[in-house]
């Protein structure tokens, strides 16, 4: 990678690694439910407004039924799952189960016949299941119903990701991603306004938390989506995905040493594994060969 690649690279797993930070904040401001719409219409809208500044053209001729559904898999199941788990069990496992969608891609990809798997991949997913087992099974704390429910929201809202991620390889995969990047956020966002008035807000935001939200909305979505674009355009799709495991690493550690938040040895090392499955999935794994994953 170039210099630029590597900055772009460092950039986004830092600003992405400590997201999940500034999510609980306004989580804890704004409610779940009003931080998931909130977030998208205020990302979508800021990528609409800055491809108008560039002076890029956006066709919606795709329709916005698929960009919807791309919004519901993406943004209403996704962001609503990491939103309403992140206070319960933790930033930290959060980002580990996250970083297990190429895992949950690969899954749905064989059941839909889009993928093939190899003996790389069904070693890879075996890993990507035992590390969540050992991930769910023994946190540091002991076990209750909300927390098994609010890991299973997490996990659904990943699998939810992931086959949103197979059904815009191959439904809208002549389409520009900036639209529908666009058309996700703002129809997921339409999508999930109703959950304003369903989900309580905790307290009356400031206008301090009223700054977080634009951050979480402008920066960790609209200006990264940005610049991850430019990073996939130019070190390709393998090398751009392999970032989400360094914004876990960078999350692991500022849930823990930030937030306070503890993790058992067995979670640790359940990480670890997911994380090596994942590799072996998208075939970064030193010595693998590369192979398509449909993200």
């Amino acid at each position: 990678m170039k210099q630029r690649d590597i900055i772009a690279y460092a950039v986004l797993a830092l600003v992405w690694g400590l997201s999940f930070m500034v999510l609980v904040h306004v989580v804890a401001a704004f409610g779940w439910g009003a931080t998931v719409s909130l977030r998208a219409l205020v990302a979508g809208s800021a990528l609409w407004l800055v491809a108008l500044a560039m002076r890029r053209k956006l066709d919606f001729s795709c329709g916005w039924r698929p960009l919807a559904i791309s919004g519901f898999l993406t943004v209403v199941m996704q962001l609503a799952g990491i939103a309403f788990a992140a206070p319960r069990i933790g930033t930290a496992m959060t980002a580990i189960i996250v970083s297990a969608i190429p895992l949950f891609s690969m899954v749905v990809g064989r059941i839909a016949g889009l993928e093939r798997l190899n003996e790389r991949s069904v070693i890879g997913l075996f890993m990507g299941f035992v590390g969540i087992v050992l991930l769910v099974g023994f946190p540091a704390a002991p076990l209750s119903p909300s927390f098994l429910f609010a890991c299973a929201i997490s996990i659904i809202g990943s699998f939810s990701a992931a086959c949103g991620s197979l059904y815009v390889s191959t439904r809208l995969r002549n389409t520009d991603p900036w639209v529908v990047t666009i058309g996700s956020f703002l129809s997921g966002g339409v999508m999930t306004l109703p959950l304003i008035f369903l989900v309580p807000m905790p307290t009356v935001p400031g206008f301090t938390d009223v700054l977080w939200l634009l951050v979480l909305g402008l920066v960790t979505s609209a200006l990264m989506y940005v610049l991850f674009f430019g990073l996939l355009a130019a070190v390709g799709p393998t090398k751009a995905i392999s970032v989400e495991f360094v914004v876990t690493v960078v999350a692991v550690i500022a849930g823990t040493s930030i937030l306070g938040e503890h993790l058992s040895w067995l979670q640790i090392a359940g990480a670890a594994v997911i994380i090596s499955g994942c590799a072996l999935v998208l075939g970064i794994w030193p010595g693998a060969r590369r192979q398509a994953t449909g993200l």
